[in-house]
């Protein structure tokens, strides 16, 4: 990898909001998220030279602020992100984040990015990349159930990588289903608007998951799902918040991005702690079997992890080389001589420091 370092001057690339959205359409939505999926493949096919540890979460009644920190031994990053489900009701996102790549040598910031739009973009191109290789051969259709901020990511990024061609819409919220079906209006789907979850997995090979509120939920019973699909949870991402009833569980090859923070957010905090689970590092790296049978029902139980940030980093520091989509952040303090920071301030004062006569 490209040693990353900051400019002559110390200015570090930030990358705003504004930035984020020219950026993504200067790509274009659907390459991007191919690209993203190609670089958070990259990265897990090197999983174990990273470090990894649960992300540090601070919980309230209202949500949970977490900090989620990798590295590979070269370059350090870390993403800021809340989840507070109460926010919509109020005209505040569930979800924002900010990341943040260093260099591990000197420790200098070399990237500091908005990661709202970018963490919506790499949880859509995770669950694709999954999907692509844990989803029944030739899945056009996919049930969405949960249509607020997520849901038009994970389907383009279904159909980009995976070639779906149907979606098919459920949310507890009919707003929030015909919010979804007119933004996904022009983007070469069939797209069906249902009046239930059970409806809406009729015909489904892919079914996603992504509901928004902090609590134990039943969003598919037993009884709704069959033998041969692949289920995409994505909703469940904290203690004591699931989608899925428990007997799901336990007639499905469960996959997981980190054991160690899933079964503490994910789907599997309902099991037992030793319930077999398998890393999706190790289906990417030919280590441990994927889909093996047709009947088989697998289950990506997904809470997002710190690679994934990491990747997604790093794909946009390189996309922002070529198109200066950024701003030269004024971040950090560097005088002429490291050991004097002091005199570079007092050098800054609006008039001379004149000592006090005794």
């Amino acid at each position: 990898m490209t040693q990353l370092a900051p400019s002559a001057k110390a200015l570090v690339p930030f990358v705003s909001v504004d930035h984020m959205m020219k950026l993504i359409h200067h790509i274009g939505i659907e390459p991007m998220l191919r690209g993203l999926a190609s670089y958070i493949e990259a990265d897990f096919k090197r999983w174990e030279l990273f470090d990894k540890t649960p992300r540090v979460a601070s919980h309230s009644a209202e949500g949970v602020i977490e900090l989620m920190p990798t590295s590979d031994g070269e370059v350090y990053g870390f993403k800021y992100v809340n989840g507070h489900p109460k926010n919509t009701a109020e005209g505040l996102q569930t979800v924002t984040a900010f990341g943040l790549l260093a260099d591990v040598g000197n420790g200098y910031p070399v990237l500091l990015s908005e990661m709202t739009l970018l963490t919506a973009m790499r949880t859509a191109a995770t669950s694709a990349l999954v999907a692509r290789v844990l989803a029944p051969k030739g899945s056009t259709t996919m049930a969405m159930i949960g249509n607020g901020a997520q849901s038009e990511f994970q389907t383009i990024a279904m159909k980009a990588i995976c070639g779906l061609t149907h979606v098919r819409l459920f949310d507890t919220d009919p707003g929030a289903t015909a919010k979804c079906a007119a933004n996904l209006a022009g983007y070469g789907l069939h797209v069906t608007a249902c009046n239930s979850a059970q409806e809406a997995i009729l015909g489904a090979q892919i079914i996603t998951t992504c509901t928004a509120d902090k609590q134990y939920a039943t969003i598919l019973s037993d009884n709704m799902v069959g033998a041969g699909v692949h289920i995409n949870a994505i909703g469940g991402d904290c203690p004591g918040k699931t989608e899925l009833a428990p007997a799901i569980l336990h007639r499905s090859d469960i996959f997981v991005e980190y054991p160690e923070q899933t079964r503490i957010e994910g789907e599997i905090q309902q099991l037992a702690p030793d319930h077999p689970v398998t890393e999706i590092w190790q289906v990417l790296t030919g280590q441990a079997p994927g889909r093996s049978a047709d009947k088989q029902i697998t289950l990506f139980d997904s809470v997002g992890f710190a690679i994934e940030d990491f990747s997604a980093l790093r794909y946009v520091r390189d996309q922002i080389k070529t198109t200066g989509l950024f701003h030269p952040l004024d971040l950090l303090a560097v005088p002429d001589d490291p050991r004097d920071l002091f005199g570079m301030l007092d050098r800054a004062a609006p008039h001379p420091h004149v000592a006090s006569a005794k």
